[in-house]
């Protein structure tokens, strides 16, 4: 077990999205590890990764949780942050639709249709990834999270690709009609991120944050249904617990950095170059490596890191 990290406090201000992908925050909160290992954790809500980013490099706090995409546009702009902890994959992404408008068994059932997602973000480069690599020809719509659901079932678009969690409201609102189809070959990744100013100056925060972080990891391979319980419970009912256990299931849970997390950056880092969302230079995993801080967790925990990294 890892224990505390050190007897000074610290208070540490984490931007926050909730998000029931990320258990170990939960479960470091509740057991007090982070004021066990010196940190006072002070949380802020903020209602997407990409603000929580934005939060983050405009110095109003010390840490963020975010997926992936919002780090690669920080990257590709420059800016000052690092990566110290993959925190969780989900492999859930699906392009969702109903049974009116045709089978879904396969990437050419998609053929021509109107698929809705909000473009730009990471939901966008998976349905573009997935209809390049089957050949299809679609239109790819922008519609904002709230409206998908409501655009699908009007008729306005023939499928959508929604954000983790909206299956579940999917499926109850189409009922019978509800179809999916599921590729893996896309993870989101969900990150720990700090602060240029905490890499200079702060390495114990860091190491805090991240010693807090493994025991509440440990906890969570230990005990998995005493943590889906604590996390029903913070999110307030808010989301059901089939539900929980089906975004679960899709999920690999582990503090980690490994070259997979640099290798999809840059191909997301491509894309958006290529649709004109960022000027910038194609980058590549080794260009992106100054944006992934990895001594810390290597120190705490050697085999949750990549040599390579």
């Amino acid at each position: 077990m890892i224990m505390a990290a050190s007897a000074a406090t610290e208070t540490v201000t984490l931007a926050w999205s909730p998000t029931p992908l990320m258990p170990q925050v939960e479960i470091a909160l509740a057991k007090s590890y982070f004021n066990d290992a010196g940190i006072n954790l002070r949380r802020i809500n903020f209602p997407s990764g990409r603000e929580t980013f934005e939060a983050l490099l405009g110095g109003q706090v010390e840490a963020a949780t975010l997926t992936e995409f919002p780090a690669i546009t920080g990257a590709l702009r420059q800016q000052p942050f690092g990566i110290v902890a993959d925190v969780a994959r989900y492999r859930g992404t699906r392009v969702i639709s109903s049974a009116k408008y045709g089978p879904l068994s396969s990437v050419s059932d998609l053929a021509g249709l109107k698929i809705g997602t909000p473009l730009g973000t990471n939901t966008d480069y998976y349905l573009s990834q997935l209809l390049s690599q089957g050949e299809v020809s679609a239109e790819r719509v922008n519609v904002a999270p709230v409206d998908l659901i409501p655009s699908l079932l009007r008729g306005d678009i023939q499928a959508i690709v929604p954000f983790a969690g909206v299956e579940s409201v999917a499926r109850k609102a189409l009922g019978a009609d509800y179809r999916e189809l599921q590729s893996e070959s896309y993870q989101s990744h969900f990150l720990l991120a700090v602060s240029q100013a905490v890499i200079n100056n702060k390495p114990a925060v860091v190491k805090g944050l991240l010693t807090a972080l493994l025991r509440a990891d440990a906890d969570l391979k230990r005990d998995p249904a005493g943590a889906m319980a604590l996390v029903a419970t913070s999110m307030h009912a808010t989301l059901q617990q089939a539900a929980l256990e089906a975004m679960w299931r899709d999920t690999d849970f582990g503090i980690q950095l490994k070259s997979d997390l640099p290798t999809l950056l840059a191909s997301e880092g491509k894309w958006i170059v290529q649709q004109r969302i960022i000027k910038a230079t194609d980058p590549s995993p080794q260009t992106l490596r100054p944006w992934l801080i990895s001594t810390p967790l290597r120190a705490l925990a050697p085999d949750a890191v990549d040599p390579s990294l």
